[in-house]
């Protein structure tokens, strides 16, 4: 499965910021002919399209899932019933449908081409099986229990969701087998087959982007970091740069994404989860004398991503030099430059700039986002102002951390998962004042936030603003004199 994030981050779904529990998965089917993912999301994501706003689409033409909401977002997807609403519940995820079919009337369409059509329904058919496992596995969801894994035919039929008929619809008039119940059941077997597997394959990096790289493995060495202590930011880019973003020979070949030798300096050291027979032979760059030489070496063979990880760490904690750590001061250490030099003194590395190029690594790719210390679920932001993405210096996980990056950098401001600035403490702002709103689809709102319902759209002109307030969707809200309602003060100019 190829999973690409595109969040819907102009979508007033995503901007309202609101949360659940995720107690179930909800697949739908986009009803209509289009199998590009990309037109959805190119449409969708709009300040203006406050209509629907789903977790996830998965495109036609080639299965890939692009994530749309972040997973635990109250999503728009499935409307309500009798009994309340599947948003405050489920993910909700899009199946895109061929191009050959033409709707006639309700769920019922055409097909001008059943061959093309049903390799299209397999298609996304098979990438919603693996999509929705990850997802159970991740929220310990039993995917054969009542009510976890529904569609949206099945959500209105207990009352939680609107009265549609997909995506039952597409596959029975296609005439495939595909049923919820052998969907379920996939999906139960692909969760039993993952697990028989020992955890990740270094060959799903192979064909991913840098950032995808990125995406998928931050969330590997977090959970490292809670059992061992070492920071997650300088393991990550440990793996980056040993083994080029899981694409390296070593990294496809033996799962060894950290260069790991056979034998290794201090090699008593407890903890080892390397079998002690696997090995891999390849011929290796090292630096002798002032210049680099090729030598041949047999390194460690992982049964996975996750093994090689475990081995690393368990090394850099119980290596020694004689009676002393080799790397110690390593656990537990906060500062990843610290932490980048004690393993370059340990001599972990040959190369001179080997701590140059970590720290490097980190600040590009922001990497001290992963040292959660188990916080996954706390965002801090620092931009210059909320809306204003393209100004973001990073993401913690950290508050303290933010607030080092934000006290770094002039004019800039933490902010909470919901655009609330919580540092440095806002100074109050004199009132009345006036401003200048010079675009013509700004909001006028009921209240101070995108959740509160909007009235119309403000007149380009001079307004006076008589009471500022916090709330979703803008660094700060102001209330019009005129008593008509709020508008955000992120995009006006102060007279």
């Amino acid at each position: 499965m190829k999973l690409v994030e595109s969040i819907l981050t102009k979508n007033p779904c995503y901007t309202a910021g609101r949360k659940i529990t995720v107690k179930g998965l909800m697949l739908h089917s986009v009803g209509c002919p289009q199998p590009k993912a990309s037109v959805f999301i190119n449409s969708w994501n709009s300040e203006s399209y406050t209509s629907a706003c789903v977790h996830g689409f998965i495109d036609g033409n080639d299965g890939t899932v692009y994530q749309t909401l972040p997973w635990n977002h109250r999503g728009w997807h499935c409307g309500s019933g009798s009994n309340g609403s599947g948003n405050n519940t489920h993910i909700g995820v899009e199946m895109c449908e061929p191009a050959c079919i033409k709707y006639t009337s309700g769920s019922n369409f055409t097909c001008s081409d059943t061959a093309t059509a049903k390799a299209v329904a397999k298609r996304t058919y098979e990438a919603a099986v693996e999509l929705f496992a990850m997802l159970c596995k991740q929220y310990g969801l039993n995917p054969t229990a009542d009510g976890v894994i529904i569609s949206h035919k099945e959500g209105h039929s207990r009352g939680i969701a609107s009265n549609h008929g997909d995506p039952e619809h597409l596959w029975t008039q296609l005439g495939l087998s595909y049923t919820m119940d052998t969907f379920r059941a996939a999906v139960k077997a692909a969760m039993d087959s993952a697990d028989s597997i020992t955890g990740i394959q270094a060959s799903v990096f192979a064909s991913l982007s840098e950032k995808e790289v990125i995406a998928k493995a931050g969330a590997l060495f977090t959970a490292d970091m809670k059992q061992s202590g070492i920071l997650a930011s300088v393991s990550f880019a440990q793996f980056i740069l040993e083994s080029g973003y899981g694409k390296s020979e070593l990294a496809q070949n033996a799962n060894n994404v950290f260069g790991m030798k056979k034998s290794l300096s201090g090699n008593t050291w407890e903890g080892t989860v390397w079998d002690g027979v696997s090995i891999y032979t390849k011929k290796t760059q090292e630096y002798e004398n002032g210049a680099y030489v090729t030598v041949t070496a047999d390194f460690r063979k992982y049964p996975s991503v996750e093994k090689s990880i475990a081995d690393h760490s368990a090394y850099l904690l119980g290596a020694k030099n004689g009676s002393k750590l080799r790397y110690e001061g390593l656990k537990g250490c906060t500062d990843y430059k610290n932490a980048a030099q004690i393993i370059k003194d340990g001599g972990y590395a040959t190369a001179p700039d080997y701590v140059e190029k970590l720290c490097s690594i980190i600040e590009r790719w922001n990497l001290t986002q992963y040292d959660a210390a188990g916080e996954e679920e706390v965002w801090y932001r620092v931009r210059k102002t909320w809306d204003d993405k393209s100004s973001q210096k990073g993401a913690f996980h950290s508050l303290e951390n933010a607030k080092k990056c934000a006290d770094a950098n002039d004019g800039y401001f933490v902010f909470d998962e919901n655009g609330t600035v919580i540092y440095p403490e806002a100074v109050a702002a004199k009132v009345p004042y006036t401003v200048r709103v010079e675009i013509s689809d700004l909001n006028i709102r009921k209240g101070p936030g995108t959740d509160y319902a909007r009235v119309k759209y403000i007149p380009v002109g001079v307004y006076t603003i008589v009471e500022e307030a916090d709330g979703k969707g803008a660094s700060k809200w102001g209330r019009l004199k005129s008593g008509i309602g709020w508008i955000s003060l992120d995009h006006v100019v102060k007279c």
